[in-house]
């Protein structure tokens, strides 16, 4: 008889035992580290996450880098603009001459608060400049690629202008502040004239006036720069085609109205008796105007107003209304600039409108002339001012006094303060609006101001206070910050 053949069933379950077993062991040993690696994604797991990252120093001027584009023949008269802002050893900066300096502008002296020259790389190699409608700019609009192959360190703004802008450095390096320098910004302002506008156009900044560039925008910008040259050769601007290119990688412009083109002509002095509610930050073209100050050349104007922003940057030329109902009187200051007085209570709403003491620029067509609203100057009593023009400028503080006697003795003089004195620039020769209220005896206005500096951020203007008006030629008022609730009435 022959064995019986035998399937041994416990040998082969416990094969499937083991098996099922080793299985369940794998699964779990990937599953937990599909776990583990599931808690190392999430952040808020991770102690290393809960460290907030320390927010960047705030602006200083020496993380600026000028790009100045001049001319050796404009030079020589416009030397003196530049030097009124730039700071020797602390800006830091470049000119770009469109050739080589000549004899009257050379030797090219540190010492004479000059930054270093470069002259423009020659463009007249690109492909572009024989078939482009102004070839001469290519050279402006590459100045910023030949700054940036400079190298500087520590660099958070590139900010461009014309020999003849004059930057008005703190309100500056407060202005950008406000900004995240470690992305693609572009700041600037739009002309002033409709005629420009439209011919140019109303979304870029105008290099005049000037305009600030981030690092990383510049850092991304030269890449592609010539090649974005030429798509533009029928732009007859610089700061036209540098607009574009700008554009081109979908950056916006972000307008402030502290930068002035003054795409404007003639006697501007009411456009800056009421400048826009901003810092202000350039002026241009002034040599197309007539001087600032009537009674002094554009140089010497100039430097005049420099010795106010000297003292208070931030005040200058923000407008302060403020009313003496007695005489139905209302005062408008332009701090470091001028003060108007209205022998009539005008609301400040129209105030803030500029005189139309300017004319447009280029030719005159059809209004709209101007990108704001004007008033029109009349020979009527009630609405022309009478016109004083700033003069001297003196701070006081705790342990200090008046260097003038007759300030000495002013019991409306507190410590920490700022006094400025303006002086009537003519006679008006104009019959009262009231014939019991005339201003035409008030020959000087002194105005006191905190000794503070404005802080722009959520900025509401500042209110003042008519002192003294009776019995002398010298009116006196006092800027001051505006109560929560206050609103300016007549």
């Amino acid at each position: 008889m022959k064995p019986q053949k035998h399937t041994s069933l416990p040998t082969r379950l416990n094969l499937w035992k083991i098996s099922a077993i080793s299985a369940f062991i794998i699964y779990i040993f990937i599953m937990y580290h599909i776990y583990k690696s599931s808690i190392c994604i999430l952040p808020v797991k991770k102690p290393l996450n809960k460290i907030a990252s320390s927010p960047s120093p705030s602006t200083n001027i020496n993380q600026l880098i000028f790009i100045i584009a001049a001319s050796v023949k404009t030079w020589p008269n416009r030397r003196s603009y530049f030097q009124e802002w730039w700071r020797p050893n602390i800006t830091r900066g470049y000119i770009f001459f469109d050739q080589n300096p000549t004899t009257n502008i050379l030797p090219w002296t540190y010492n004479n608060n000059l930054p270093p020259y470069r002259v423009s790389e020659n463009t007249s190699k690109l492909e572009v400049y024989s078939r482009h409608v102004k070839p001469e700019v290519i050279r402006i609009v590459r100045t910023i690629l030949e700054t940036f192959r400079e190298g500087d360190k520590d660099v958070r703004w590139y900010v461009m202008g014309d020999d003849d802008t004059i930057f008005f450095l703190d309100n500056l390096v407060q202005l950008l502040g406000k900004y995240d320098d470690t992305k693609y910004v572009y700041i600037g302002g739009v002309s002033e004239s409709v005629k420009s506008g439209l011919g140019i156009s109303f979304e870029m900044a105008y290099g005049g006036a000037g305009f600030a560039l981030s690092y990383p925008l510049v850092e991304a910008l030269v890449v592609n720069l010539d090649r974005c040259i030429e798509t533009y050769p029928y732009y007859a601007f610089g700061d036209q085609i540098l607009s574009a290119c700008v554009a081109d990688m979908g950056v916006p412009l972000i307008t402030e109205k502290g930068f002035h083109q003054l795409d404007l002509t003639n006697d501007i002095s009411g456009f800056l008796s009421a400048h826009p509610q901003a810092p202000l930050i350039s002026f241009h073209h002034l040599d197309f105007i007539s001087p600032i100050f009537p009674t002094m050349d554009r140089h010497k104007s100039v430097r005049h107003l420099m010795t106010a922003a000297k003292v208070d940057q931030t005040r200058l030329l923000q407008q302060s209304v403020c009313y003496h109902k007695q005489t139905k009187w209302a005062f408008s200051i332009a701090w470091g600039y001028s003060t108007y007085i209205y022998e009539q209570l005008i609301p400040r709403s129209i105030l803030r409108r500029p005189l139309e003491t300017f004319t447009p620029w280029g030719f005159i067509g059809d209004p709209p002339h101007y990108m704001f609203n004007t008033r029109l100057v009349t020979n009527n009593s009630c609405e022309t001012p009478h016109v004083f023009f700033f003069h001297s400028i003196t701070r006081f503080s705790s342990d200090s006094s008046s260097s003038s006697s007759s300030n000495n003795s002013n019991s409306n003089r507190t410590t920490d303060e700022i006094m400025m004195t303006y002086i009537r620039y003519k006679p008006r020769q104009l019959p009262p609006c009231s014939s019991d209220h005339s201003a035409d005896y008030i020959s000087t206005i002194q105005v006191y101001s905190p000794a503070t500096k404005l802080n722009f951020v959520g900025n509401r203007g500042e209110c003042c206070d008519v002192l003294n008006v009776d019995g002398k030629n010298t009116a006196e008022l006092r800027i001051r910050t505006c109560e929560k609730t206050e609103m300016i009435v007549v």
